[in-house]
């Protein structure tokens, strides 16, 4: 027999009691290898694919399967971790598998070197493989560590406090993995193929190091989260992937996550080439524009960790940092390359944007979540499916059509508007419209669940 209670004002959850700093810091210190590894797969893989000769469309293909296997990974990851628990051991073995393959993405094509050949096919399928492999493990590694969350603390302002201090190391991966690139871009002043390979191998084996020993300080620091094993110790009944689909709210955050998401990652990918290609920056501005970006992201993460958070907050500082992306992709569309200096500004309004909304929708999965605990890796994991498919099939649109001359050509206002000034200007726009106008009609309120408490049949 199967009854709802009404979880009221106990004794036995100390977990409500908001965190010290130290554990929110170890917790978000456990992403790290994931974000420096992300950033460098983001950032700096298409322009190693086509510097090694693949051609965008085959580069993008690439970014697609490892995209997939990200995204079907993290379904059949969030239904385990559901049934079985362990965070650590699963943020463990998804962390060696990244450390693992991903220096093998950027190590050149292995089957090309055991076959003796240089086929494009060839060289695609290889990286690809490699590609997938990579983003399984981190699939792995990223469900388990958000998952836990909700796992660790039932408090809400301490939840927002760990997704703020997760991104806030995310920054500093991203500015480790730009510190990185700058001294191997001047050690490296070469333009062969060859030592081209040699700079990106270096700069994934020095990413892989810095991120593996946070990963070590997370294992030592962080507790294996208690709520999840207290609900299983009372049988709790595992929640069913419909209880899910049968709520509004979800599916308002599901689209609101992947929205900031498809802005965070495409505007990542596409920055490289924009600031090079259609502002005619230096060489340097390709490390020292996106480090502005994550100096700002960081210095607003660490300023959202200290703040009380509310439903009506969440809402409102999410709204903000997707009007700041409205502004400045609008800015970036119609920037002309002889005023490529104000790039900095934007860059600095982008930083703040992509906190105020990551943190902010992370959050806002978390009150979905609430303390329905049986069931919150599976929401994090559908929501990363929906995230990663997403982000792959707009990025291979966007490649696909680079090297369709007619587009690359368009004008508009006397500006030329080629793929990358579309998708970092006007893609992110429309994106953080849509995001606003779902964020205006959620209804995010702190609520204690009603939980399903298994009794014997014949009690």
């Amino acid at each position: 027999m199967v009854h709802e209670i009404n979880d009221g004002p106990s004794n036995e959850e100390p977990n409500t009691e908001p965190l010290g700093r130290l554990s929110i810091l170890s917790y978000g210190s456990g992403h790290m290898l994931n974000d420096i590894t992300s950033s460098c797969w983001f950032t700096y893989l298409l322009l190693f694919l086509t510097d090694v000769g693949l051609s965008p469309s085959n580069a993008a293909i690439v970014m697609l399967s490892g995209q997939v296997a990200d995204a079907f990974t993290t379904i059949f990851v969030g239904e385990l971790i559901d049934r079985f628990g362990h965070f650590k051991l699963w943020h463990a073995g998804g962390s060696i598998l990244v450390a693992v393959s991903f220096s093998s993405v950027f190590g050149g094509c292995v089957p090309c070197k055991l076959l003796n050949s240089d086929s494009s096919s060839l060289e695609t399928i290889g990286y690809s493989v490699f590609a997938a492999i990579f983003n399984v493990g981190w699939a792995i590694t990223q469900v388990s560590h958000m998952a836990m969350v909700n796992c660790i603390t039932s408090n809400p302002t301490s939840q927002v406090s760990l997704a703020s201090c997760r991104n806030a190391f995310t920054m500093v991966a991203n500015l480790g993995l730009y510190a990185i690139a700058l001294a191997v871009f001047t050690v490296f002043n070469n333009t062969e193929s060859v030592n081209i390979m040699l700079e990106y191998r270096w700069i994934a084996y020095l990413s892989i190091f810095l991120g593996s020993c946070f990963v070590v300080v997370f294992l030592i620091g962080t507790k294996e989260p208690q709520l999840k094993k207290q609900m299983q110790s009372k049988n709790v009944c595992r929640i069913s992937w419909a209880h899910w689909f049968k709520k509004t709210l979800y599916y308002q955050v599901a689209l609101v996550y992947t929205l900031t998401r498809l802005i965070t990652n495409v505007s990542q990918s596409l920055l490289a080439f924009y600031v090079m290609n259609d502002l005619g920056m230096a060489p340097s501005s390709k490390a020292s524009v996106p480090a502005i970006i994550y100096i700002c992201s960081f210095i607003i993460s660490v300023v959202l960790q200290e703040m009380k958070w509310s439903s009506w907050r969440i809402k409102s500082f999410f709204s903000i940092g997707a009007i700041l992306w409205i502004f400045s992709g609008a800015g970036i569309f119609v920037l002309p390359s002889t005023l490529h200096y104000f790039m900095y500004a934007l860059s600095v309004a982008i930083g703040a944007a992509n906190a105020l909304m990551t943190v902010t929708a992370i959050s806002m999965e978390s009150i979905l979540v609430g303390e329905d605990l049986n069931g919150c890796a599976f929401v994090y994991g559908s929501l990363s499916f929906a995230d990663k498919l997403s982000w792959g099939i707009a990025l291979y649109a966007l490649e696909s059509y680079q090297v369709t001359p007619d587009v690359k050509s368009n004008c508009f206002l006397g500006i030329t508007h080629s793929i990358p000034r579309l998708g970092l200007g006007l893609l992110p726009s429309v994106c953080a419209f849509i995001s606003i106008v779902v964020t205006y009609t959620m209804d995010l309120q702190h609520r204690r669940s009603r939980r399903l408490i298994e009794e014997p049949l014949l009690s």
